[in-house]
């Protein structure tokens, strides 16, 4: 096993409601035997308590059961909660399976060949004009998502609208607002036209939104980690993000998206600010969603070599070289 700690920048500075950033740090995880090599990638995140070191030190914790064939993936699923660390390995050991056996990893999980998916393009964080600017250079993408969190969100929205008149509008306040606020803005999102709004009140504080109207569906991110997190959500929200960093890898996401089917959600399926690799597992439960947002490399300055190959906001299935 080799874990290494890599950085990719951003093009520009990427904000949302909890700050900027200009390059991502991200996780890499391989795993070597017998001459096959699986790969996986995974982005600690603050917000969840992770730091990029606490992740390198759960992955080597397991260095000893994995080197003595003690750990496999199923196993995994007990040695570490779901998180980013689960993740990077979890997405390798599927990588690994596929390079060993010569199967896709679609194969091995019993779904059926992937096709290609339109992703939403994220608009980060900014002024009612620069947004409206950036909405415009993007008006023909059909998907755009747009970062909120402030006073001025619906004159971002507006101004969103404006520039892209013919796109769907997804927005995702990250926690940002509080009850007022969500009932205040809500009706004129829809009257906006807004399709989605992700996690609008903070995660320990959405039980409000039980006894509030929803003009728009909502969708859990920060609310919904794993198939543990779905009973709370019931008649809060319409929709789950799934993400792998938060499920803890392949084998969480593909279980929570069938367990939130049955429970009577959409799913939407996301991702944290990543290469292609992190994004190429994540195509497989995209597969199942009413709403996919995988552009995290539309939004580095470097990627991954090979990349996924992503035309406008279609993205292809990842090619075995990358991942699966």
């Amino acid at each position: 096993m080799t874990v290494c700690r890599e950085s990719f920048p951003t093009r520009g500075s990427f904000t949302i409601s909890r700050g900027s950033r200009t390059a991502v740090e991200v996780v890499l995880v391989e795993l070597q035997t017998g001459g096959h090599r699986g790969r996986g990638e995974c982005v600690p995140y603050a917000r969840y308590g992770e730091t990029v070191e606490g992740v390198t030190g759960a992955i080597e914790s397991l260095r000893g059961e994995l080197e003595a064939g003690r750990l496999d993936r199923p196993a995994l699923q007990q040695a570490l909660p779901a998180g980013a660390a689960r993740n990077a390995l979890d997405c390798a050991f599927w990588d690994l399976e596929a390079k060993q056996t010569g199967r896709r990893v679609w194969e091995l999980a019993g779904l059926p060949a992937p096709g290609p998916l339109t992703t939403a393009y994220t608009l980060s964080l900014d002024t009612p004009d620069k947004m409206g600017a950036a909405a415009a250079a993007n008006a023909e993408r059909p998907l755009l998502k747009l970062k909120l969190a402030g006073p001025e969100d619906l004159a971002r929205v507006e101004a969103v609208r404006a520039g892209a008149p013919r796109a769907k509008l997804v927005v995702d306040a990250n926690e940002g607002w509080d009850a007022d606020s969500y009932a205040r803005i809500a009706p004129e999102l829809a009257r906006l036209g807004v399709a989605l709004v992700e996690q609008p009140l903070p995660a320990g504080a959405d039980a409000a939104l039980a006894d509030l109207p929803r003009p728009v569906p909502l969708c859990a991110d920060e609310s919904c980690h794993d198939r543990s997190s779905l009973p709370q959500l019931r008649g809060r929200y319409d929709m789950v993000n799934v993400k792998l960093d938060k499920t803890g890898g392949l084998t969480e996401a593909l279980a929570l998206v069938a367990e939130a089917e049955a429970a009577g959600f959409q799913v939407m399926v996301g991702c944290m600010l990543a290469t292609s690799l992190a994004m190429a597992p994540a195509t497989l439960p995209a597969q199942r969603a009413q709403v996919v947002d995988l552009d995290g490399p539309l939004l580095l300055a470097e990627d991954r070599d090979p990349p996924l190959e992503i035309d406008g906001s279609l993205v292809r299935p990842p090619a075995p070289a990358l991942w699966g």
